[in-house]
């Protein structure tokens, strides 16, 4: 039995009977229901693991700002701080079940067919336009940080170079950088064969995160004693002492927030990912989120809560800058942190070559010539733009402002709204309810974040940034 609603803008391939199991699915049950049959998607069958898509989901949730979350602790307050994670953890979850229930309703696990579906070619490019900007911006981010990191390491291991030298041009290691490793990863057919970089680029966050607690107990309090504390004072005349905040509301507050709400942004990864995934389901794609999700906020938690507690209100926006530079421990972890954004950075890719697919290409044959073609034009201009920018904090301020709350809130819900048939659930039902209210804090967000960002730019105090 097909469903024709009036208001929307075709047939939707699917039965009533198969919506409310694919809805059912993102509650634990006890089993199907006798005679019931799986949606059937229009894509194929992924043969990825459960854990590996675990892995990659996780990578592409990590991003650069986890180095920026103890400062924003330092301006909210240990306790307010792992409620607004909490809150954020927990509405992004929302958010993905969203995204899953109407790719079960429209039977295509892509993005950009869900705003195709939902207000026709125009939301399809809007969609594409959004993908594109958000993780341009974060593969930029992820490539300024090999920039301006890398060749310090390099330095500090060999001891001897001079500034004139190759290898410590930033430049030019990004560019050998993206040639030689981000760009055959990027060449793989298939997202979920980067599942063992994703589990070695986890495994070098996870070493970070061990040495901030390790760091934590070797200097008790550094406020004062650390010779990088000592040069740096606290920001906006925070009290800098051994004295955790349990809840503290400042000026800069309205920097760090977006750090926090905007370190789940995943969802361009959820769709590729669950089209790959083996045996997929709601269920089981709404599994790998939660695992996912769960474990970068235990991450985040305990990386801001550590670091927070060793420089307390003196911490730097990037905490790594805090430490000794002649720490041989912190060298390494600032080389896991390289190492961890470098194989991110194919993973954020796929999503915006598949997008472009879709857009440019649709319907069209697997080609390698176009499958090369599209990572190295994309990889060529992000390079230009890390190169020729010398600060591009105020275009991250744009993309962020405006792309990853559509990314979370506002695409999610008005896409429910729009393709979750009125015969299943009625306008004024409670779950179409809380998709509207759910959308309606994604603008609320955005305005608030523009707002701000504009404030900023006005006052020339500069803000935080980070994925």
């Amino acid at each position: 039995m097909e469903l024709q609603d009036p208001k929307m803008n075709g047939v939707l391939p699917v039965n009533a009977v198969g919506y409310r199991q694919e809805r059912e699915g993102f509650l634990p049950s006890r089993g199907p229901a006798p005679g019931r049959k799986p949606v059937q998607f229009m894509d194929f069958e992924g043969k990825i693991s459960f854990g590996m898509s675990v892995f990659n989901l996780s990578n592409a949730i990590m991003g650069s700002g986890i180095l920026g979350l103890a400062y924003a602790m330092a301006h909210t307050g240990v306790l307010f701080f792992l409620a607004l994670l909490l809150c954020i953890a927990l509405l992004s979850s929302y958010s993905i079940h969203l995204l899953l229930t109407c790719a079960g309703v429209i039977g295509i696990r892509a993005y950009e067919q869900l705003g195709q579906k939902a207000f026709g070619p125009v939301g399809k490019v809007a969609v594409v336009v959004v993908i594109c900007l958000h993780n341009v911006g974060a593969m930029s981010s992820y490539l300024f940080i090999i920039k301006s990191e890398l060749p310090l390491v390099i330095h500090a291991f060999l001891d001897r170079a001079s500034e004139g030298n190759w290898f410590l041009k930033g430049n030019f290691l990004i560019i050998l950088v993206s040639l030689l490793i981000i760009l055959p990863l990027a060449l793989m057919k298939h997202l979920g064969y980067l599942g063992y970089t994703s589990g070695l680029s986890l495994t070098c966050m996870l070493f970070f995160l061990i040495s901030v607690i390790y760091k934590k107990f070797q200097l008790g309090c550094a406020v004062g004693r650390n010779e990088t504390a000592m040069e740096s004072e606290g920001p906006l005349g925070l009290n800098s002492s051994c004295e955790a905040k349990m809840f503290t509301v400042d000026s800069q507050m309205s920097y760090t927030v977006p750090i926090m709400a905007f370190a789940f942004v995943c969802h361009p990864e959820v769709l590729p990912i669950y089209t790959e995934l083996c045996r997929p389901s709601q269920r089981r794609m709404q599994a790998v989120a939660n695992v996912s999700i769960g474990a970068m906020f235990c991450m985040y938690g305990l990386t801001a809560t550590f670091g927070y507690l060793t420089f307390y209100s003196s911490v730097e926006a990037e905490m790594l800058h805090m430490y000794s530079k002649e720490d041989m421990l912190i060298l390494c972890v600032r080389l896991a942190v390289l190492l961890a954004v470098t194989l991110t950075v194919p993973v954020v890719l796929f999503p915006i070559r598949r997008a472009l697919q879709q857009l440019l290409f649709p319907g069209k044959a697997f080609s390698w010539l176009r499958h090369v073609a599209i990572a190295l034009i994309l990889l060529v201009l992000v390079n230009v733009l890390v190169i020729c920018v010398p600060t591009i904090r105020d275009i991250f301020g744009v993309i962020g402002s405006t792309s990853a709350p559509s990314l979370i809130f506002i695409l999610p819900s008005i896409f429910y709204l729009r393709i979750v048939p009125s015969e299943v659930e009625p306008l004024f039902s409670w779950p179409k309810i809380q998709a509207l209210c759910f959308g309606a804090l994604g603008v609320l967000f955005m305005a608030i974040s523009i707002g701000f960002m504009f404030a900023n730019w006005a006052t020339g105090q500069s803000s935080v940034s980070g994925h």
